[in-house]
């Protein structure tokens, strides 16, 4: 592959060689619409070879449905109509409880229909795929039920929450797994699904072409968001100093109507 002939950007390159799996930016592009590396992944968490996925949908596909607080990592969807969201995590907090009841509100909220009968709700499973072994106890996976604790029962609310420890390395297979998602070199991964796929977007011209195209709308976003934040404490510095409003858009540049807003909560 010749970055000079595809017009590849070179300062993006040796970036694109050291993402992971574990990196969620990766994570998205290499599992979005891959049914095939969605149902190895399942396959794996749940010791199951029946999961039979329908429908993968990343933050990159869905920015159009969800606002930005509140994008998954990846939803997918099984024949049976099970949902599942995996997300990934680099921080212990990141991974909290709190977090984990979050997404199970929205996603009930977000993919059960209006007039849907409570009992036709369907089952959902938050995953968290996280990169330390938060919960310090070595084991693979973690899995959180609720229960009846006078009747030491479960509590059957088709909720359900997964850890999958980033941490655990034995020679098995949600071991391999993890030492895939922590690999930068496809040619070093056990499973070949997940070799190809990262390898398409490491090596590959149109691969690496749409991971280049990503990293320039990250960075674009990143930029934004950081003039966003100074206008915005431009515009609060120079209401506290009660400076007129066409002097605060003149220098904020920010409509007036968002000043006003910030003017608001000031009061």
């Amino acid at each position: 592959m010749s970055m000079f002939a595809t017009g590849l950007n070179p300062k993006y390159l040796e970036p694109i060689k050291r993402f992971r799996l574990i990196d969620d930016t990766f994570f998205n592009i290499c599992f979005d619409g891959s049914h095939e590396c969605m149902q190895l992944l399942l396959s794996i968490i749940f010791d199951r070879i029946d999961i039979i996925v329908k429908e993968v949908i990343t933050q990159r596909s869905a920015h159009n449905l969800y606002g930005r607080s509140v994008r998954f990592d990846v939803l997918a969807v099984d024949g049976d109509g099970k949902i599942y969201n995996v997300e990934i995590q680099r921080t212990d907090e990141g991974a909290s409880p709190r977090r984990a009841r979050f997404n199970t509100c929205l996603i009930d909220s977000r993919e059960v229909a209006k007039g849907t009968d409570f009992k036709e709700f369907p089952k959902v499973w938050v995953i968290f795929i996280t990169e330390n072994d938060i919960f310090n106890a070595g084991l693979p996976i973690y899995h959180v039920e609720r229960v009846i604790t006078e009747l030491d029962q479960p509590f059957e609310d088709a909720a359900h929450i997964m850890y999958v420890n980033g941490d655990y390395r034995a020679e098995d297979a949600v071991g391999m797994l993890m030492h895939d998602f922590f690999c930068d070199d496809p040619d070093q991964m056990h499973y070949k699904e997940l070799a190809q796929r990262a390898g398409f977007f490491k090596h590959e011209t149109k691969g690496v072409n749409a991971m280049c195209k990503i990293m320039q709308d990250l960075m674009r976003e990143e930029r934004d968001a950081w003039l966003s934040e100074e206008r915005t404490n431009t515009a609060l510095d120079m209401l506290r100093d009660n400076k007129p409003m066409e002097e605060i858009i003149k220098y904020s540049h920010l409509p007036q109507e968002r000043i006003e807003a910030l003017a608001q909560q000031l009061r």
